[in-house]
């Protein structure tokens, strides 16, 4: 059963995805938030596996909640999926370095917005990566043009482990890394996994923005 906590200003949005998740089947809607700070509190107190967490709301915003509840509800930490009226919204991306799992639309079908929650219950990325590179192509200007060197901050990385998060940063899934780099998708999860516990990276998120901000993938470029 994934446990999910609904949080929005508008009661109308908020109580129709609340009924939407209660009627789909190994769903169980464990609290509604009108604003960060309830959010905040009901996740402390629930222990969701899931926040639908909008961004603009009177009081505490979406961001500062993100963060807030990433930092300080119990283990495990829930996943945060953002809600958000346009799909450039400015402050997605300030989400996503926040640690959340990635975002949906407000206009999203509702059986697609069921499969998202599920996906990212699942331990995967919600969006898909023609969004992740618009997103950081609007927000994270870099100059053009490949570092031969490991970009600053990076270091710790070996080979491998840049390659995958180059290519993690590209968009591509852990199969798609697998078949690029023949190896096994155990192979790329190892890889992965020791770049974020090195780089101190909550989400796969993070490393998409990190793998931009760094300069090892351009936007617009081949990557």
């Amino acid at each position: 059963m994934t446990r999910v906590l609904v949080v929005d200003d508008q009661m109308l949005i908020r109580v129709g995805l609340a009924a939407l998740l209660r009627a789909a089947p190994g769903m169980q809607v464990v609290g509604e938030a009108a604003d960060g700070e309830q959010a905040l509190a009901l996740a402390v107190a629930e222990r969701p596996d899931i926040v639908l967490m909008d961004i603009r709301m009177p009081g505490m915003d979406g961001i500062t909640a993100t963060d807030r509840i990433l930092n300080e509800a119990p283990e495990p930490k829930p996943r945060i999926i953002i809600l958000t009226t346009f799909d450039l919204d400015e402050y997605v991306y300030s989400a996503l370095r926040a640690g959340a799992a990635g975002f949906l639309l407000k206009d999203t079908p509702p059986e697609r917005l069921l499969t998202a929650v599920a996906t990212v219950a699942a331990g995967d990325m919600l969006f898909a990566p023609s969004v992740v590179c618009r997103l950081i192509e609007a927000y994270a200007h870099r100059a053009a043009g490949r570092v031969a060197d490991p970009p600053p901050g990076l270091d710790p990385l070996t080979s491998r482990e840049l390659d995958v998060l180059r290519l993690v940063g590209q968009g591509l899934s852990n199969p798609e890394i697998a078949g690029r780099l023949v190896v096994s998708v155990a192979t790329v999860k190892t890889h992965l996994n020791r770049t974020m516990a090195k780089l101190n990276l909550s989400s796969r998120a993070q490393a998409v923005v990190l793998a931009y901000e760094s300069g090892l993938v351009i936007p617009g470029g081949a990557g």
